[in-house]
């Protein structure tokens, strides 16, 4: 087959990084429907008790994958700084070692979903009129965790070599058998939540399939041979150093959003409703302006393998100006029209929506802050350096986050859901400037350090 591939490292930067950009958008808003599919069927089905069990559980989840997920951004960069300095032989080896990583993490998820979803549930203090459903979607989702992790670190190779454009259709397929399956087994079958988290799974499956087709028919070095996979121990190492703190990052990240969901959770049940559908809402939101730190950081990451060091400054211009306006378009029409983007959700809970309400105008306004945070890191993992910004997140965000919910959020005065929501804006505005001058600090060293190996851009 052709590949679909484009090089990163030649011709105008501002039309191939949003050529590139709109693919991965797209892909997330597709991702993010699976979970969106669920909360509508549910909630026009079902009620408000079954969204309020599906949205408990979202927090939890990432926590628990997002670890993995990391890895996946280790074996990307690593393909990308491999293509940019043309050494094909570690790319293949890349690939055929990210693969069997990604099965093994998946069946550790499955394992880890199945038997400890209800004593996570219980921690997190999930209210029990919910626990028992959330319990019951949790377990039926991490069942689809393999194929999950399959396609994701698929997905991160495929990125890496400038295809984003395959993992957009696959999403679409799996998406589309996904929609159709919520209504069948929720409205035919009377499954409920069951229904919604086994239509997800099957889906995630599809999409792992397509995946591995895409993979074994290539011709490039990005080919996946079954019979050579294996773990070689260079490749490794380097997606671990790359992926792990990576991984730490986000899982850490979400410990501070579990921290929230259970101060959420204080509030009953009616504010847990209007907060998932919010939260949901969001989501779209945020896919939006991830996409671009997935840019930075494959941008980089090929630029920095082919010693096109003035490049770089370029892109982090570029991506920092489009994420801005993208957050800030993206986020204000949200919270616009919020009243009627929740009544999908939560059609027959005016309360509920209520609360949704004050939720998407303390995040979504603001949420270009968490998109420039999100690219200058991508810039920085792009060098190859995934400690720095986990450090910086976890103090940032995570530690402002919690600090805040255990001092001022626990006052009398202070205790308000507005209260709990207004830490997003503070830990995104204070971890971005650290990191933007961490990524400068870092750019002037590397030039310093190869003024004999820079290459002009064209």
């Amino acid at each position: 087959m052709q590949n679909s591939k484009a090089d990163l490292c030649e011709g105008p930067l501002l039309k191939k990084m949003l050529v590139y950009t709109i693919p991965i958008i797209l892909t997330g808003v597709l991702q993010l429907l699976f979970n969106a599919a669920d909360l509508i069927v549910v909630g026009r089905y079902c009620g408000d008790l079954s969204v309020a069990a599906v949205g408990a559980t979202g927090a939890l989840i990432n926590l628990i994958i997002n670890l993995f997920i990391g890895l996946s951004v280790g074996a990307g960069v690593t393909v990308a700084h491999g293509l940019g300095a043309g050494k094909e032989e570690s790319v293949r080896r890349t690939v055929h070692t990210a693969m069997p990583a990604a099965f093994v993490c998946g069946v550790f998820l499955t394992i880890v979903g199945i038997t400890g979803s209800h004593t996570f549930l219980e921690l997190m203090g999930t209210p029990d009129e919910v626990i028992g459903l959330s319990t019951e979607y949790m377990q039926i989702y991490f069942c689809g965790m393999t194929a999950s992790m399959v396609y994701n670190f698929g997905a991160a190779i495929l990125r890496a070599a400038g295809d984003t454009q395959s993992p957009l259709r696959y999403l679409t397929a799996a998406g589309i058998v996904n929609v159709i399956l919520n209504i069948i087994f929720v409205r035919v079958f009377n499954m409920n939540v069951a229904g919604v988290a086994l239509a997800t799974t099957i889906s995630q499956i599809i999409s792992a399939v397509l995946m591995i087709i895409n993979l074994m028919r290539r011709t490039d070095c990005c080919k996946l041979s079954l019979r050579k996979m294996r773990f070689y121990r260079r490749q490794l190492t380097r997606i671990l150093q790359i992926g792990f703190p990576a991984g730490i990052q986000s899982s850490l990240f979400a410990v501070s959003n579990v921290i929230i969901q259970s101060s959420v959770n204080s509030f009953g049940s009616v504010v847990m409703s209007g907060n998932s559908a919010a939260a949901n809402i969001e989501g779209f939101v945020y896919t939006t302006m991830n996409s671009f730190q997935q840019t930075a950081m494959n941008f980089t990451g090929q630029n920095y393998g082919a010693h096109k060091y003035k490049r770089l400054k370029y892109i982090a211009v570029i991506s920092l100006t489009t994420v801005f306006f993208a957050g800030l378009i993206t986020g204000c029409t949200a919270r616009f029209f919020g009243s009627e983007l929740l009544s999908f959700y939560i059609p027959n809970s005016d309360e509920a929506i209520k609360y949704g309400l004050i939720r998407m105008t303390y995040i979504c306004i603001p949420y270009f802050l968490c998109g420039l945070m999100d690219v200058a890191t991508g810039l920085i993992r792009g060098l190859g350096s995934s400690l720095l910004p986990m450090i910086i997140t976890v103090l940032g965000v995570c530690g402002m986050r919690i600090g805040w919910i255990y001092t001022v959020f626990r006052s009398e005065k202070h205790h308000t859901v507005q209260s709990l929501y207004f830490s997003y804006t503070i830990s995104w505005t204070a971890t971005f400037i650290i990191e933007l001058f961490v990524f400068i600090a870092l750019y002037r060293s590397i030039i310093r350090k190869n003024r004999d190996k820079i290459n002009e851009c064209t």
